[in-house]
C-alpha cells in the first residue's frame, strides 16, 4: 500500500491564511523561484531556514503541483504574470517577492485580499538606471550612437561638411530643460546628474509633498501638460498602472515642444508605440531612446517601431551591473527570509500591498522555527486600497517602484535562534509540467545542483 495515501489530507486554506504547519513530506517551508533556474545567490541566504526549488516556468500552468500546494514563499522575475486566478492556484503561499522594482505583473490587490504579501526590491540599481538614463540622453543630444555606427560601417569623414551632414541634429545641452515625470529614487538621481551637465530640471509628480523641489534645487510643475510644454527632453520615471497606460500618446505628444527628445527607462506601457513612431517620422519628436518596451523581448523587425527613424533601443538592461545584479537577488532573498522567521507583513521592509490586508492580529508567521513569528490571521474591517493615480499612490507609507530613498539590505540576516537541520537540503528541481503527457503530472523530486 502506498504510505502516502495514509497521510492526512492537507487542509484547504481560506482567504485569510493562517500559520503553516509542517506537513509530513517536508520538514521546512518550501520557497520557489517561479520563472528561473539559478538559485546560487539565494541559497546561502535561505538554506538554513527553507527548502529552495526552482520551476523555470512561463505561466502557472507550468508550475509543479507540489509548489502550488506547499510553497509558502515565491521569488519571481518579470517574465511570469500572476493574476487573481493564478494566485488562487497557490494553496499555502504567504509572500511573493518580485526580483526587481515594478510589480505590474502581479495583481497586488487580489494578493493582499488572499493574505499574500507582495514585496519588491526598490533600492537596487538606482545608480545604474540613472547613469543609463543620462547615457541615453547624451546619445540623443550628441548623436554618439549613430556616429559610431557610421564609423563602424566604413563611412569616411574627410572634412567638416561630412561631419555636419552626419551629425545634423546634434544639440547643446546647457540651457535646455529636462522634464522628469516621477521624482522617486531614480528620477531624483537623474535630476542631480542632469544639473551637472547644465540642464534646467523640472519635474511633475503629484504624489510628493511640497518642498521636495527646494531640497533638490529643482523646479516643480503641477500638470503633465506644463511639463511637456516646457521640456526640451522628457524622461519617464514613474511606475505603470491602469491610469497611466500610454501616458505618452498621440494627444500628449502634441503637447510636447516640436523637436523634443523622449527617454523611457521606466515601463514600456507608458508609451504608445504607434503614436511615437508617427511622431518620429513627422519630426515632432526629434529622437527617442527606449530601454523598456510594451512587448518584450523587443523585436526590431516587428511592430510599429520597426521602421522608426532616430530611435535608440536597448534590451531592458538599464538596471544591470555585476554589483546591482548581486545586490538585487540578495535583497529579494533577505525579504523572503524575514517573512519565514518573522511576522507578515510587520517584519517586511518593502511590502507594497499592506493596505489590502484585512485588519488582523498583527501578522501571520510562516516560519518553521518554534516560537518564532507564529501568529494568526484575523477578520476585521474591509481593506483600504491605495490612492490611485500616475504612480499608483505608492509614495508615502509603502515602498514604491521608484520612490525616494534607496534601501540597501544586508546580504543575509544574522542566524536566528532556531533549530538548525543537520543536513540542509539542496535545491529541488521541479520540471515544468507538459500538460499533454499525463506522466508528467507525477511529481519527480530530485536533488540536483543549480546551474
Amino acid at each position: 500500500m502506498d504510505k502516502r495515501k495514509m497521510l492526512p489530507k492537507r487542509p484547504r486554506m481560506d482567504s485569510i491564511r493562517g500559520p503553516i504547519a509542517n506537513g509530513p513530506l517536508q520538514s521546512r517551508p518550501l520557497v520557489a523561484l517561479l520563472d528561473g533556474r539559478d538559485c546560487t545567490v539565494e541559497m546561502p541566504i535561505l538554506k538554513d531556514v527553507a527548502t529552495v526549488a526552482f520551476c523555470d516556468a512561463q505561466s502557472t500552468s507550468e508550475i509543479h503541483e507540489k509548489v502550488l500546494n506547499e510553497a509558502v514563499g515565491a521569488l519571481m522575475w518579470h517574465t511570469i504574470i500572476l493574476t487573481k486566478e493564478d494566485l488562487e492556484k497557490f494553496k499555502a503561499l504567504r509572500i511573493i517577492v518580485r526580483i526587481g522594482s515594478g510589480v505590474d505583473n502581479i495583481d497586488v490587490k487580489a494578493a493582499g485580499e488572499l493574505g499574500i504579501a507582495v514585496c519588491n526590491v526598490p533600492g537596487y540599481g538606482v545608480e545604474e538606471v540613472a547613469d543609463t538614463t543620462l547615457c541615453l540622453i547624451l546619445n540623443l543630444y550628441r548623436r554618439t550612437y549613430w556616429l559610431a555606427n557610421m564609423v563602424r560601417d566604413g563611412k569616411k569623414f574627410t572634412g567638416p561638411e561630412q561631419v555636419r551632414e552626419a551629425a545634423s541634429g546634434c544639440a547643446r545641452i546647457r540651457g535646455d530643460t529636462l522634464g522628469i515625470v516621477g521624482l522617486g529614487r531614480i528620477g531624483s538621481a537623474v535630476a542631480l546628474r542632469a544639473k551637472a551637465f547644465g540642464f534646467t530640471v523640472i519635474f511633475y509628480d503629484p504624489y510628493l509633498p511640497d518642498g521636495i523641489e527646494k531640497s533638490l534645487g529643482l523646479t516643480r510643475v503641477y500638470t503633465l501638460q506644463d511639463l511637456l510644454f516646457q521640456s526640451d527632453c522628457v524622461s519617464l520615471h514613474c511606475s505603470l498602472n491602469e491610469h497611466n497606460h500610454h501616458l505618452i500618446n498621440e494627444f500628449t505628444i502634441k503637447q510636447m515642444r516640436p523637436g523634443a527628445f523622449l527617454v523611457n527607462t521606466a515601463r514600456g506601457g507608458l508609451v504608445d508605440d504607434e503614436a511615437l513612431a508617427a511622431a518620429l517620422k513627422q519630426g515632432r519628436i526629434r529622437a527617442a531612446a527606449l530601454d523598456v518596451h510594451e512587448n518584450e523581448p523587443f523585436n526590431v523587425f516587428q511592430g510599429p517601431l520597426k521602421d522608426a527613424v532616430n530611435l535608440l533601443c536597448t534590451p531592458h538592461a538599464a538596471f544591470y551591473s555585476d554589483a546591482s545584479a548581486q545586490e538585487l537577488r540578495e535583497m529579494a532573498a533577505s525579504e523572503i527570509r524575514r517573512a519565514i522567521v518573522g511576522r507578515i507583513p510587520d517584519c517586511l521592509r518593502n511590502c507594497v500591498n499592506k493596505d489590502y490586508f484585512l485588519a488582523g492580529s498583527g501578522g501571520v508567521g510562516v516560519g518553521v522555527p518554534v516560537g518564532v513569528g507564529v501568529g494568526s490571521g484575523g477578520g476585521g474591517t474591509a481593506p483600504t486600497p491605495y490612492s490611485e493615480g500616475m504612480n499608483g499612490g505608492y509614495y508615502g507609507g509603502t515602498q514604491a517602484a521608484h520612490s525616494t530613498t534607496a534601501v540597501h539590505d544586508p546580504p543575509a540576516l544574522p542566524p536566528q535562534p532556531a533549530p538548525q537541520p543537520s543536513n540542509p537540503q539542496p535545491p529541488i528541481t521541479l520540471p515544468p509540467i507538459n500538460t499533454s503527457d499525463p506522466a508528467n503530472h507525477q511529481m519527480k523530486q530530485e536533488s540536483s545542483d543549480v546551474h
